[in-house]
Protein backbone atom coordinates (compact mmCIF):
# COMPACT_ATOMS: atom_id res chain seq x y z
CA UNK A 1 0.00 0.00 0.00
CA UNK A 2 2.63 2.23 0.96
CA UNK A 3 4.36 1.29 -2.42
CA UNK A 4 1.44 2.36 -4.00
CA UNK A 5 0.55 5.65 -2.52
CA UNK A 6 4.21 6.53 -2.73
CA UNK A 7 4.22 5.90 -6.91
CA UNK A 8 0.88 7.57 -7.31
CA UNK A 9 1.97 10.46 -5.08
CA UNK A 10 4.86 11.11 -6.86
CA UNK A 11 2.61 10.79 -9.89
CA UNK A 12 -0.06 13.23 -9.05
CA UNK A 13 2.65 15.84 -7.38
CA UNK A 14 1.58 19.09 -6.39
CA UNK A 15 2.16 21.33 -9.43
CA UNK A 16 0.14 18.26 -11.30
CA UNK A 17 -2.50 17.91 -9.24
CA UNK A 18 -4.10 21.67 -10.45
CA UNK A 19 -3.91 20.31 -14.10
CA UNK A 20 -5.74 17.56 -13.31
CA UNK A 21 -8.53 18.77 -11.76
CA UNK A 22 -8.96 22.36 -14.10
CA UNK A 23 -8.67 20.13 -16.90
CA UNK A 24 -10.14 16.96 -16.71
CA UNK A 25 -12.35 17.33 -13.22
CA UNK A 26 -13.72 20.18 -13.71
CA UNK A 27 -15.12 20.25 -16.97
CA UNK A 28 -16.83 17.02 -16.76
CA UNK A 29 -18.62 18.49 -13.50
CA UNK A 30 -19.21 21.70 -15.03
CA UNK A 31 -21.22 20.17 -17.81
CA UNK A 32 -23.66 19.03 -14.94
CA UNK A 33 -26.19 21.93 -13.17
CA UNK A 34 -24.73 22.78 -10.14
CA UNK A 35 -26.69 21.55 -7.76
CA UNK A 36 -26.31 18.31 -9.34
CA UNK A 37 -22.52 18.17 -9.74
CA UNK A 38 -22.42 18.79 -6.10
CA UNK A 39 -24.40 15.88 -5.37
CA UNK A 40 -22.14 13.66 -7.71
CA UNK A 41 -18.94 14.94 -6.26
CA UNK A 42 -20.11 14.04 -2.80
CA UNK A 43 -21.54 10.70 -3.92
CA UNK A 44 -18.02 9.65 -6.16
CA UNK A 45 -16.02 11.21 -3.00
CA UNK A 46 -17.64 9.16 -0.81
CA UNK A 47 -17.84 5.75 -2.50
CA UNK A 48 -14.00 5.92 -3.36
CA UNK A 49 -13.10 7.16 0.11
CA UNK A 50 -14.97 4.26 1.57
CA UNK A 51 -11.76 2.04 0.50
CA UNK A 52 -8.92 1.94 3.14
CA UNK A 53 -6.54 1.90 0.17
CA UNK A 54 -8.23 5.28 -1.91
CA UNK A 55 -8.93 6.66 1.32
CA UNK A 56 -4.76 6.24 2.21
CA UNK A 57 -3.80 7.47 -0.95
CA UNK A 58 -5.90 10.57 -1.08
CA UNK A 59 -4.52 11.44 2.39
CA UNK A 60 -0.71 11.11 1.45
CA UNK A 61 -2.21 13.40 -1.60
CA UNK A 62 -3.47 16.38 -0.27
CA UNK A 63 -2.52 16.46 3.55
CA UNK A 64 0.17 17.99 5.02
CA UNK A 65 0.78 16.42 9.03
CA UNK A 66 3.54 19.26 10.02
CA UNK A 67 3.54 20.68 13.85
CA UNK A 68 4.20 23.81 12.80
CA UNK A 69 0.78 24.12 11.17
CA UNK A 70 -1.23 23.83 14.48
CA UNK A 71 -3.25 26.60 15.60
CA UNK A 72 -4.72 26.97 19.34
CA UNK A 73 -7.90 28.80 19.13
CA UNK A 74 -10.63 29.45 21.66
CA UNK A 75 -9.47 26.76 23.57
CA UNK A 76 -9.52 23.87 20.55
CA UNK A 77 -6.46 22.70 18.72
CA UNK A 78 -6.39 22.53 14.82
CA UNK A 79 -4.19 20.05 13.13
CA UNK A 80 -4.04 23.34 10.31
CA UNK A 81 -5.95 26.28 10.01
CA UNK A 82 -7.69 25.84 6.82
CA UNK A 83 -11.30 24.74 7.33
CA UNK A 84 -14.20 23.65 4.73
CA UNK A 85 -16.95 26.01 5.20
CA UNK A 86 -20.59 25.28 6.16
CA UNK A 87 -23.01 24.57 3.25
CA UNK A 88 -20.91 21.84 1.54
CA UNK A 89 -21.89 19.08 3.66
CA UNK A 90 -25.54 20.49 5.05
CA UNK A 91 -26.46 17.10 6.53
CA UNK A 92 -22.99 15.65 7.64
CA UNK A 93 -23.33 13.06 4.95
CA UNK A 94 -19.57 13.71 3.53
CA UNK A 95 -17.60 14.79 6.39
CA UNK A 96 -15.54 11.76 7.33
CA UNK A 97 -14.51 11.42 3.38
CA UNK A 98 -13.87 15.62 3.33
CA UNK A 99 -11.57 14.66 6.42
CA UNK A 100 -9.46 12.91 3.45
CA UNK A 101 -8.52 16.16 1.47
CA UNK A 102 -5.95 18.28 4.01
CA UNK A 103 -9.11 20.41 5.76
CA UNK A 104 -7.89 21.05 9.59
CA UNK A 105 -11.41 21.58 10.48
CA UNK A 106 -15.28 20.88 8.74
CA UNK A 107 -18.10 23.01 9.69
CA UNK A 108 -21.63 20.92 8.95
CA UNK A 109 -24.64 22.74 8.11
CA UNK A 110 -26.68 25.00 8.20
CA UNK A 111 -29.19 23.17 9.98
CA UNK A 112 -32.60 23.43 11.48
CA UNK A 113 -34.84 21.75 14.00
CA UNK A 114 -37.37 20.83 11.94
CA UNK A 115 -36.52 19.22 8.10
CA UNK A 116 -36.93 21.68 4.98
CA UNK A 117 -36.59 21.42 1.25
CA UNK A 118 -35.54 24.76 1.03
CA UNK A 119 -36.30 27.25 -2.03
CA UNK A 120 -37.27 25.80 -5.46
CA UNK A 121 -34.80 24.47 -8.10
CA UNK A 122 -32.91 26.22 -9.90
CA UNK A 123 -31.38 27.68 -6.80
CA UNK A 124 -27.90 27.38 -7.28
CA UNK A 125 -25.35 29.04 -10.09
CA UNK A 126 -22.15 29.12 -11.64
CA UNK A 127 -20.44 32.49 -12.50
CA UNK A 128 -17.61 31.45 -14.34
CA UNK A 129 -16.19 34.33 -15.72
CA UNK A 130 -15.95 35.88 -11.89
CA UNK A 131 -15.01 32.68 -9.82
CA UNK A 132 -18.20 33.14 -7.98
CA UNK A 133 -21.71 31.54 -7.18
CA UNK A 134 -24.69 32.91 -6.51
CA UNK A 135 -26.92 30.18 -4.35
CA UNK A 136 -30.46 30.63 -2.67
CA UNK A 137 -30.67 27.48 -1.55
CA UNK A 138 -32.92 27.92 2.14
CA UNK A 139 -31.27 26.31 4.86
CA UNK A 140 -32.41 23.07 2.98
CA UNK A 141 -31.44 19.81 5.35
CA UNK A 142 -32.94 17.17 6.58
CA UNK A 143 -32.94 18.32 9.80
CA UNK A 144 -31.20 18.64 13.18
CA UNK A 145 -32.58 14.87 14.61
CA UNK A 146 -30.87 13.25 11.11
CA UNK A 147 -28.35 14.89 11.90
CA UNK A 148 -27.57 13.78 15.46
CA UNK A 149 -28.38 10.09 14.36
CA UNK A 150 -24.78 10.42 11.95
CA UNK A 151 -22.82 11.86 14.16
CA UNK A 152 -23.81 9.41 16.62
CA UNK A 153 -21.66 6.70 14.54
CA UNK A 154 -18.52 8.43 15.13
CA UNK A 155 -16.32 10.77 13.34
CA UNK A 156 -12.63 10.88 13.25
CA UNK A 157 -10.15 11.75 15.57
CA UNK A 158 -8.12 14.93 15.44
CA UNK A 159 -10.53 17.00 13.22
CA UNK A 160 -12.14 19.68 14.45
CA UNK A 161 -15.81 19.17 13.86
CA UNK A 162 -18.88 23.11 13.85
CA UNK A 163 -22.00 23.06 13.64
CA UNK A 164 -23.53 25.97 11.82
CA UNK A 165 -27.22 26.27 13.17
CA UNK A 166 -30.31 27.99 12.08
CA UNK A 167 -33.95 28.75 11.90
CA UNK A 168 -36.90 27.06 10.30
CA UNK A 169 -38.79 29.50 7.38
CA UNK A 170 -42.17 28.89 9.16
CA UNK A 171 -40.54 30.54 12.64
CA UNK A 172 -41.18 33.83 13.31
CA UNK A 173 -38.32 35.94 14.79
CA UNK A 174 -39.33 36.71 17.90
CA UNK A 175 -39.59 32.96 18.20
CA UNK A 176 -36.50 32.28 16.51
CA UNK A 177 -33.98 31.68 19.74
CA UNK A 178 -36.27 28.12 20.19
CA UNK A 179 -34.66 27.13 16.92
CA UNK A 180 -31.39 27.72 17.68
CA UNK A 181 -31.82 25.97 21.56
CA UNK A 182 -33.19 23.16 19.85
CA UNK A 183 -30.06 22.60 17.70
CA UNK A 184 -27.69 23.48 20.20
CA UNK A 185 -29.07 21.14 23.19
CA UNK A 186 -29.27 18.46 20.03
CA UNK A 187 -25.70 19.37 18.74
CA UNK A 188 -23.95 19.71 22.08
CA UNK A 189 -22.23 16.11 22.85
CA UNK A 190 -21.18 16.07 18.74
CA UNK A 191 -19.11 19.13 18.03
CA UNK A 192 -16.50 20.84 18.76
CA UNK A 193 -18.19 24.80 18.08
CA UNK A 194 -21.33 26.39 17.05
CA UNK A 195 -21.87 28.83 14.90
CA UNK A 196 -24.99 31.23 15.19
CA UNK A 197 -26.26 31.78 11.23
CA UNK A 198 -27.96 34.78 11.08
CA UNK A 199 -26.72 36.25 7.76
CA UNK A 200 -28.10 34.18 5.59
CA UNK A 201 -29.76 36.30 2.30
CA UNK A 202 -32.08 33.16 1.59
CA UNK A 203 -34.29 33.19 4.46
CA UNK A 204 -36.98 35.94 4.68
CA UNK A 205 -36.11 38.25 7.29
CA UNK A 206 -33.15 36.39 8.51
CA UNK A 207 -30.75 39.11 8.75
CA UNK A 208 -33.43 41.29 10.89
CA UNK A 209 -31.34 39.19 13.63
CA UNK A 210 -28.20 40.67 12.77
CA UNK A 211 -29.99 43.82 14.60
CA UNK A 212 -28.66 44.97 18.30
CA UNK A 213 -31.43 44.28 20.41
CA UNK A 214 -32.52 40.80 18.95
CA UNK A 215 -29.01 39.61 18.80
CA UNK A 216 -28.38 40.31 21.86
CA UNK A 217 -31.17 38.53 23.24
CA UNK A 218 -30.43 35.72 20.65
CA UNK A 219 -26.61 35.09 21.88
CA UNK A 220 -27.65 35.48 25.67
CA UNK A 221 -30.06 32.73 25.75
CA UNK A 222 -27.65 30.28 23.79
CA UNK A 223 -25.03 31.94 26.71
CA UNK A 224 -27.22 31.00 29.10
CA UNK A 225 -27.72 27.67 27.95
CA UNK A 226 -23.80 27.15 27.52
CA UNK A 227 -22.46 28.17 30.74
CA UNK A 228 -23.73 25.63 32.83
CA UNK A 229 -22.45 22.61 30.75
CA UNK A 230 -19.47 20.70 32.27
CA UNK A 231 -17.44 22.18 28.75
CA UNK A 232 -19.14 24.93 27.14
CA UNK A 233 -18.53 24.99 23.96
CA UNK A 234 -17.47 28.03 21.58
CA UNK A 235 -20.15 29.64 20.23
CA UNK A 236 -18.94 32.04 17.12
CA UNK A 237 -21.26 34.29 15.05
CA UNK A 238 -22.02 34.31 11.39
CA UNK A 239 -22.02 37.98 9.88
CA UNK A 240 -22.98 39.26 6.24
CA UNK A 241 -20.44 41.15 4.52
CA UNK A 242 -22.96 43.95 3.67
CA UNK A 243 -22.75 45.39 7.13
CA UNK A 244 -21.24 48.95 7.28
CA UNK A 245 -18.64 50.04 10.11
CA UNK A 246 -21.32 51.40 12.47
CA UNK A 247 -23.21 47.62 12.23
CA UNK A 248 -19.77 45.99 12.70
CA UNK A 249 -19.10 47.87 15.28
CA UNK A 250 -22.13 47.21 16.88
CA UNK A 251 -21.43 43.50 16.68
CA UNK A 252 -18.04 43.74 18.43
CA UNK A 253 -19.93 45.62 21.55
CA UNK A 254 -22.52 42.45 21.03
CA UNK A 255 -19.90 39.91 21.03
CA UNK A 256 -18.37 41.46 24.02
CA UNK A 257 -21.57 41.82 26.03
CA UNK A 258 -22.48 38.07 25.49
CA UNK A 259 -18.76 37.06 25.91
CA UNK A 260 -18.95 34.73 22.73
CA UNK A 261 -16.07 32.90 21.34
CA UNK A 262 -15.85 35.02 18.02
CA UNK A 263 -16.58 35.76 14.39
CA UNK A 264 -16.96 34.39 11.50
CA UNK A 265 -16.37 36.92 8.67
CA UNK A 266 -18.44 36.77 5.94
CA UNK A 267 -21.27 34.73 4.62
CA UNK A 268 -22.46 35.34 1.15
CA UNK A 269 -23.03 38.64 -0.09
CA UNK A 270 -27.05 40.24 -1.69
CA UNK A 271 -24.40 42.92 -3.62
CA UNK A 272 -23.45 42.54 -7.27
CA UNK A 273 -20.93 45.27 -7.96
CA UNK A 274 -18.22 44.72 -10.72
CA UNK A 275 -19.23 41.68 -11.53
CA UNK A 276 -17.89 40.80 -15.26
CA UNK A 277 -20.64 38.49 -15.97
CA UNK A 278 -23.61 39.69 -18.28
CA UNK A 279 -25.97 41.30 -16.45
CA UNK A 280 -28.98 40.13 -18.34
CA UNK A 281 -27.59 36.89 -17.26
CA UNK A 282 -27.55 38.36 -13.46
CA UNK A 283 -31.07 40.17 -13.45
CA UNK A 284 -32.64 36.71 -15.07
CA UNK A 285 -30.67 34.54 -11.79
CA UNK A 286 -32.45 37.05 -9.67
CA UNK A 287 -32.03 36.83 -5.66
CA UNK A 288 -29.24 34.85 -3.65
CA UNK A 289 -25.94 35.38 -1.96
CA UNK A 290 -23.09 35.62 -4.43
CA UNK A 291 -20.08 34.14 -3.33
CA UNK A 292 -16.40 33.89 -4.59
CA UNK A 293 -13.85 35.80 -5.92
CA UNK A 294 -15.78 39.47 -6.10
CA UNK A 295 -16.59 38.80 -2.23
CA UNK A 296 -12.58 38.62 -1.68
CA UNK A 297 -12.07 42.42 -1.06
CA UNK A 298 -15.15 42.97 0.97
CA UNK A 299 -14.79 39.89 3.04
CA UNK A 300 -11.09 41.14 4.11
CA UNK A 301 -12.21 44.71 4.58
CA UNK A 302 -14.50 43.03 7.44
CA UNK A 303 -11.56 41.31 9.07
CA UNK A 304 -9.60 43.93 9.31
CA UNK A 305 -11.93 46.26 10.65
CA UNK A 306 -12.88 43.80 13.02
CA UNK A 307 -9.32 43.00 14.42
CA UNK A 308 -8.60 47.08 14.55
CA UNK A 309 -11.60 48.10 15.71
CA UNK A 310 -11.16 45.33 18.91
CA UNK A 311 -7.28 45.65 19.11
CA UNK A 312 -7.31 42.37 18.07
CA UNK A 313 -9.40 40.89 21.01
CA UNK A 314 -12.06 39.08 19.04
CA UNK A 315 -11.25 35.92 17.35
CA UNK A 316 -11.88 36.16 13.04
CA UNK A 317 -12.48 33.33 11.27
CA UNK A 318 -12.22 34.33 7.93
CA UNK A 319 -14.01 33.54 4.99
CA UNK A 320 -14.98 34.57 1.47
CA UNK A 321 -12.96 34.77 -2.16
CA UNK A 322 -10.24 32.52 -0.92
CA UNK A 323 -9.34 30.86 -3.97
CA UNK A 324 -5.41 30.99 -4.13
CA UNK A 325 -2.83 30.86 -0.99
CA UNK A 326 -2.28 34.94 -2.01
CA UNK A 327 -6.56 35.33 -0.74
CA UNK A 328 -5.62 33.08 1.89
CA UNK A 329 -2.50 34.96 3.48
CA UNK A 330 -4.03 37.64 2.97
CA UNK A 331 -7.23 37.43 5.24
CA UNK A 332 -4.22 35.80 7.53
CA UNK A 333 -2.50 38.74 7.64
CA UNK A 334 -5.63 41.00 7.99
CA UNK A 335 -5.94 39.18 11.26
CA UNK A 336 -7.89 36.20 10.88
CA UNK A 337 -6.88 33.37 13.11
CA UNK A 338 -8.51 30.55 10.74
CA UNK A 339 -9.72 30.76 6.73
CA UNK A 340 -12.41 28.86 5.54
CA UNK A 341 -13.18 27.34 1.90
CA UNK A 342 -16.31 26.64 -0.40
CA UNK A 343 -16.13 28.64 -3.36
CA UNK A 344 -12.57 28.02 -4.13
CA UNK A 345 -12.90 24.45 -3.35
CA UNK A 346 -15.24 24.79 -6.49
CA UNK A 347 -13.14 26.61 -9.02
CA UNK A 348 -9.26 25.02 -8.06
CA UNK A 349 -9.92 21.94 -6.31
CA UNK A 350 -8.77 20.08 -3.56
CA UNK A 351 -5.18 20.60 -4.04
CA UNK A 352 -5.75 24.48 -3.07
CA UNK A 353 -5.80 23.02 0.71
CA UNK A 354 -2.69 21.93 0.75
CA UNK A 355 -1.15 24.90 -1.50
CA UNK A 356 -2.41 26.83 1.22
CA UNK A 357 -0.31 25.08 3.94
CA UNK A 358 2.86 24.53 2.32
CA UNK A 359 2.97 28.71 1.48
CA UNK A 360 2.50 28.82 5.12
CA UNK A 361 5.16 26.38 6.15
CA UNK A 362 7.52 28.36 3.82
CA UNK A 363 6.96 31.61 5.56
CA UNK A 364 7.70 30.07 8.72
Amino acid sequence: MVGFCGFMGYFYNLKKLPFVYQFFIKPILFLFPPEKAHRLTLFFLKIALALPLVRHFFKSLYSINDERLKRKVFGLTFENPVGLAAGFDKDGKHFKAMTALGFGFIEIGTVTPKPQSGNPKPRLFRLPKDGALINRMGFNNEGVEALVERLKKGRPQRVILGANIGKNKDTPNDRASEDYAICFEALFPYVDYFVVNVSSPNTPNLRDLQEKEPLTRLLSHLQKLNRPKKQPKPILLKIAPDLNNEQLVDILEIVASTQIAGIIATNTSIARDNLTTNQKKIKNIGAGGLSGTPLSRRSTEVIRFLNTASAGKVTVIGVGGIGSTADAMEKLKAGASLIQIYTGLIYEGPSLVKAINRTLLEQI
